[in-house]
């Protein structure tokens, strides 16, 4: 089966996890029956070597930062380019205008229409306007989870049968090569202090003004340090000129992206992961975490109890649950530990991969 794969939206650091969603179920396809050709921006494959390396690519002559250009590349230059595939798989969660059939659509979520506040104008006309169109012309859709299966089904009138889950997946190499701890807290001028981490960008819905509230009633006076990490979103600006606070500058470390090594070893590292998000159509870092031995706490919104199951603290996004649950995450560590390295043994890459695989052949007969 020869599958061209649309990633011509795919900018390397700027589209957040769906990049590493898809690429991790890349890596899972049994390629003796599955043979994918990539569509990709200017510079993807100097950025995913092991992609480079397993699967062919074929680059645009742009870097996929212009929505506008990359739009009429995927009804002119993609289309050309995609005859003769046993199917095209649009990873973007838009279908092209002109387009070929048979296609399988991966749409990660629905956030424009549950947070519509968070979009610019612009983009959310863009997306009321096309996400529901998409959806009815591709022949199958893939989707991270339960959640968002419901929500597609129930906002577009897309029949069950038509949507699949596609998990996340974990490589099985994650945190090899991770980055000690001691070098990590010299490096990033931690000190001595317990932490808990946050891997994510600085988008209002991520949570982070809501983590600075915990710091500062509860979290910081127990000698708890907050770790930031992940790049610039539309909330950055509020979130640095809170940070500037006395009672948070002295507490909260802002990193930005971190190498892959240095963001596994802080996850490692840290007492707990924090996932404070509104909205999420999986969350992968909470998985993430799990297999790298670090218990989880997180939102009760959107999918994070789905993904997460028994196998983390699960609280409503309210100061004081959140300022006592460091407790509960003391006391029940070893507890929580072992069942996260329990539960991701269901979010391999190579699960990924076989149920995307199971999403290809629903629509190639």
């Amino acid at each position: 089966m020869r599958v061209a794969v649309n990633m011509t939206w795919c900018v390397p650091g700027a589209v957040g996890g769906s990049e590493e969603y898809l690429v991790r179920q890349i890596l899972g396809l049994d390629t003796t029956e599955i043979e994918p050709t990539l569509f990709v921006p200017r510079g993807f494959s100097y950025a995913h070597p092991e992609l480079r390396d397993r699967c062919e690519m074929v680059e645009t002559d742009n870097d996929g930062t212009s929505r506008v250009r990359r739009i009429l590349d995927e009804s002119s230059w993609l289309f050309r380019r995609t005859g003769g595939f046993s199917l095209v798989h649009h990873g973007g969660g838009t279908v092209p205008t002109i387009h070929r059939s048979p296609t399988l659509l991966t749409i990660h979520d629905l956030q424009y229409r549950a947070f519509p506040e968070y979009f610019s104008r612009k983009k959310l006309t863009y997306l009321r306007a096309v996400m529901p169109m998409s959806a009815r012309r591709a022949s199958a859709i893939a989707v991270p989870t339960e959640f968002v299966k419901s929500t597609v089904c129930e906002s577009y009138g897309i029949s069950d049968e038509r949507v699949h889950v596609v998990p996340h997946g974990v490589e099985p190499r994650l945190g090899e090569g991770a980055t000690p701890e001691s070098e990590l807290r010299e490096k990033f001028d931690l000190g001595d202090s317990p932490f808990v981490v946050f891997p994510a960008m600085t988008h209002p819905h991520k949570g982070h003004a809501f983590l600075l509230d915990v710091m500062e009633r509860y979290w910081a006076a127990r000698g708890i340090r907050l770790v930031l990490i992940g790049g610039r979103g539309a909330a950055e600006a509020d979130i640095a000129r809170r940070m500037l606070s006395d009672s948070l500058s002295a507490s909260v470390s802002r990193l930005g992206r971190v190498s892959a090594v240095d963001r596994d070893g802080l996850i490692r590292a840290a007492i707990a992961l924090v996932f404070p998000s509104e909205y999420e159509g999986f969350g992968a870092p909470l998985i993430e975490a799990m297999a790298l031995g670090t218990p989880v706490l997180c939102s009760d919104r959107a999918c994070l109890p789905e993904v997460v199951g028994s196998a983390g603290l699960v609280r409503a996004l309210d100061v004081d649950e959140w300022g006592s649950a460091i407790d509960a995450l003391a006391t029940r560590r070893s507890e929580l530990i072992d069942a996260g390295r329990e539960r991701v043994t269901d979010f391999t890459a190579a699960t990924s991969g076989a149920a995307l695989a199971r999403a290809y052949r629903s629509i190639v007969r």
